[in-house]
């Protein structure tokens, strides 16, 4: 319920923020703004799902939680290569084709009679999300003034959290009321909505000249996608442990990106030009956007574990508290871009990691002396400087990127926070099980799950505090990159 009050307010805060912008913006923010919650929802409603989904397919976890891995494993490999296709085949036609695809998914997963079916339809679904994500950044810069642009930002980043906020509690009232189908079929008339609007508002694809148009690498595509599958793949299997499986996984994920950069180098039209790594803002921009999701994943892994084990709340109270985060961070999207739009994105980026970097502190050593107030006073300081981050990272990124390249730099922008999110899990996990000095985390100690707390957070800060050297040490963060007048 809490979550659904946050919604409204977000609505009614979405409105103030793009009040002086004209009617046909403001509906096509509106359209950008659902693409982003879809994409959103369609991980979080899911998760609670599991338990129901595992008894009504008579399947383990281990099976049903592929849903959930379908989706996000599709998106992670493909975000890049879909923003280029929109930059070359045209950014407008692609994401309504990407609404559609998510729509019609959605109804197969709502009708699927076979638990691998639904993980099929779940992985065409994650293509459609992909799409969105990828391309929802871009048109920013194509239907917002340059001087809002960190209030649109700003805006997608609160749908994207209040997609996150939404999910559980939505989802369990859809199942409760009218069963697993309904986490699904919910999407559809969304969609609908979102295709409807996107269809009217967004801005018309330019024609292009046949001569010299540049031509999608399959070649290069291919070969990146299989890399990052496979570093997925190696990031989420085994549960917590990382044996031969995972080991081979990552090497071919390592051989794979070693093959993709030769096959890059010679390529006539590349997927991804490797001289526009050699800008320090870009870089800076991409490695930061990692390692704050890195941290940013490390609350959701660690969390549930130190309230339920170290603080012996119940299921219940848990679950609140975990749900405190994503209504901040729903609540302090749209201040932020406007705060970006005011200050700027470069001084506000630094502020936004100074605020993680605090909160990620605080978090080590606030809940060992305060408890559970102590822990929501700490996401309380995290959160809204995740969110000015965010906003500020990329506003930083997209405000100036020729129309061509903005599909490719939003995905890029995407996979790195994807990276980031699922190397999180893995290895901050991994810190936190190793400094609890225990081999199974559920039956740890209540004294070991709070020194894994405390420790596994200071990892983070210094993670962020790495991150602020990267930004600062960056000589291109508040200026044009040069690579981006040349064309990639």
């Amino acid at each position: 319920m809490k979550s659904i009050i946050a919604s409204q307010q977000e609505v009614a805060a979405a409105n103030v923020a793009v009040a002086q912008l004209s009617p046909s913006i403001r509906w096509a923010l509106a359209s950008l703004s659902l693409s982003m919650l879809l994409s959103s929802l369609g991980t979080s409603i899911a998760n609670v799902g599991l338990p129901t989904l595992a008894q009504a397919f008579n399947a383990t976890f281990q099976q049903v939680q592929w849903i959930i891995l379908a989706y996000l494993l599709v998106i992670t490999t493909l975000i890049v290569s879909v923003g280029r296709l929109g930059d070359l085949t045209g950014r407008r036609r692609l994401l309504l084709a990407g609404i559609s695809v998510f729509t019609l998914a959605s109804i197969l997963c709502g009708v699927a009679p076979t638990l691998w079916l639904l993980i099929a339809a779940r992985a065409v679904q994650g293509l459609g999300a992909a799409i969105m994500m990828a391309l929802t950044m871009a048109f920013v810069a194509e239907t917002v003034p340059k001087a809002k642009a960190g209030s649109a930002m700003g805006l997608l980043g609160t749908m994207s959290a209040v997609g996150t906020a939404l999910g559980p509690s939505l989802g369990g009232v859809l199942i409760a009321g009218i069963g697993w189908p309904a986490l699904f079929l919910v999407n559809v008339p969304l969609g609908i909505l979102t295709f409807v609007l996107a269809y009217r508002y967004l801005p018309i694809d330019c024609p292009r000249p046949k001569t010299g148009r540049a031509r999608f690498d399959f070649c290069g595509t291919l070969l990146l996608t299989l890399s990052l599958a496979a570093y997925a793949l190696a990031m989420t299997m085994g549960r917590g442990s990382f044996g031969a499986i995972n080991q081979a996984l990552l090497l071919t994920a390592a051989f794979g990106i070693g093959l993709f950069m030769h096959v890059e180098s010679k390529a006539e039209s590349p997927l991804i030009r490797l001289v526009m790594f050699r800008e320090h803002g870009l870089r800076a921009s991409l490695a930061t956007n990692l390692l704050v999701a890195t941290v940013m994943m490390a609350t959701l892994v660690v969390g549930p574990f130190y309230l339920s084990r170290a603080l012996g709340l119940s299921a219940a109270l848990v679950g609140l508290v975990l749900s405190i985060g994503p209504v901040i961070s729903a609540l302090s999207g749209v201040p932020s871009g406007r705060i970006v739009d005011r200050w700027g994105a470069p001084r506000m980026t630094l502020v936004g990691l100074i605020a993680i970097a605090a909160g990620s502190i605080a978090l080590s050593m606030l809940p060992t002396i305060f408890g559970m107030a102590g822990y929501i006073a700490a996401i309380a300081i995290l959160t809204p400087g995740y969110q000015l981050f965010q906003a500020a990272n990329n506003t930083a990124v997209m405000s100036d990127i020729p129309a061509d390249q903005r599909g490719l730099i939003s995905g890029l922008l995407t996979l790195s926070r994807n990276l980031g999110l699922l190397s999180g899990a893995s290895v901050m996990g991994a810190v936190f099980a190793f400094a609890s000095t225990t081999t199974d985390i559920t039956t740890a100690q209540p004294e070991a799950v709070a020194t894994g707390m405390q420790i596994t957070f200071i990892i983070a800060a210094a993670l962020i505090v790495l991150a602020l050297a990267i930004v600062v040490g960056s000589r291109a963060l508040a200026t044009r990159p040069a690579f981006l007048g040349d064309g990639l």
